[in-house]
């Protein structure tokens, strides 16, 4: 296994895009469309959906939000809940193990709430089942008892939203898929959306910033805003002990190297997981379950945290037969691709 103290960049990496909504995050959350920055046809589709809802009278029809973690799903959800002047429940699919879960959360609700289920792929199938008739009929029918005494009690709910999240829609069964109204997916962010972004959080933390500063954060956050937020977070810190508070480009670059995270946004996880392949299996095809074994982390982790980003970017291929290195990849881990698959040190 790995040895946990040569991972500083690849622990922080993935504790940024595993925290759902910390305190640091909630605080520079948008609270409207107009503060929202990018996604513009997501954000497109929503304000029609809003606009009609009040209009009408009526609660807002449900809604999937589909796309890699950090993007904003949780950040839509409130904004939604904002614009209509509606609570929002937060929950997730794992925590949701029975219907009596379920039932609970959602006669908890009021006329027009939203209830957030994030990570709703993982719901319980038993489950999942309950919901059907509580998104179309807004009802729900509970088995009392077990045996001869088994009963089913009909509860009535009010009219709610469900919005769900996922980071892996495939696993979405279909009859849960269909009865979502709008399903949409949030896409990575350019660097210069993300610059933006950047530079209304140090705004909001009262952090002096530069553009230079601002455009290298935005480059090395791997189209994320929360990784953005949470680079931002360090790259203070370090600004406030070594370069008197003020951000700028050094400055910048110093903490991320600090944090092992490149000019490109890669990680040491990353250039591990490309130099395995390209050392260990001749650049590939290899799977995941043994590219995981070889750089000690969980393979889970590496197709939702790492994979992504390396495949958009073009340093990774994914084919029926395993994972491939592309010639990108061999140049940022500095290998020499010599032809093939093969590859060898500069």
């Amino acid at each position: 296994m790995a040895d946990p103290a040569s991972n500083k960049g690849v622990n922080f990496l993935s504790a940024a895009l595993g925290q759902a909504d910390s305190p640091a995050e909630a605080a520079l959350r948008p609270l409207s469309f107009s503060d929202f920055t990018g996604q513009a046809k997501t954000v497109e589709r929503l304000q029609v959906m809003v606009g009609a809802a009040k209009k009408r009278g009526e609660a807002l029809n449900h809604i999937l939000l589909s796309g890699p973690p950090g993007l904003g799903k949780t950040t839509l959800a409130f904004i939604l809940g904002n614009e209509l002047g509606r609570n929002v429940r937060v929950t997730s699919g794992p925590v949701i193990e029975k219907a009596g879960d379920l039932a609970g959360l959602l006669t908890n609700l009021e006329e027009g709430d939203i209830l957030f289920i994030d990570e709703i792929h993982r719901i319980q199938k038993t489950v999942e089942e309950y919901l059907y008739s509580a998104m179309e009929d807004f009802r729900l029918d509970i088995m009392i008892d077990q045996g001869p005494n088994a009963r089913s009690v009909r509860l009535s709910i009010p009219r709610f939203t469900l919005i769900g999240a996922t980071t892996r829609s495939g696993l979405l069964t279909a009859p849960l898929r269909s009865r979502f109204t709008l399903q949409t997916r949030l896409d990575y962010y350019d660097a210069k959306t993300l610059a933006g972004i950047v530079h209304r959080s140090c705004g909001l933390l009262k952090v002096e910033l530069d553009e230079a500063g601002a455009k290298e954060i935005a480059t090395r956050a791997r189209g994320t805003p929360r990784i953005a937020n949470n680079l931002i977070n360090f790259v203070r810190d370090y600004a406030q002990e070594r370069a008197k508070g003020r951000i700028t480009q050094p400055v910048a670059a110093a903490a991320l190297e600090l944090l092992e995270i490149d000019a490109a946004g890669l990680d040491e996880m990353d250039k591990r997981m490309l130099r395995v392949i390209a050392e260990n299996y001749s650049g590939g095809p290899v799977g995941m379950s043994t590219i995981a074994v070889a750089v000690g982390e969980e393979s889970e982790t590496l197709e939702e945290v790492h994979e992504p980003f390396l495949i958009q970017e073009g340093y990774l291929q994914r084919t029926p037969q395993g994972r491939v290195i592309t010639p990108k990849g061999y140049t940022a881990i500095g290998l020499k691709s010599l032809g093939g698959n093969q590859g060898s040190l500069l």
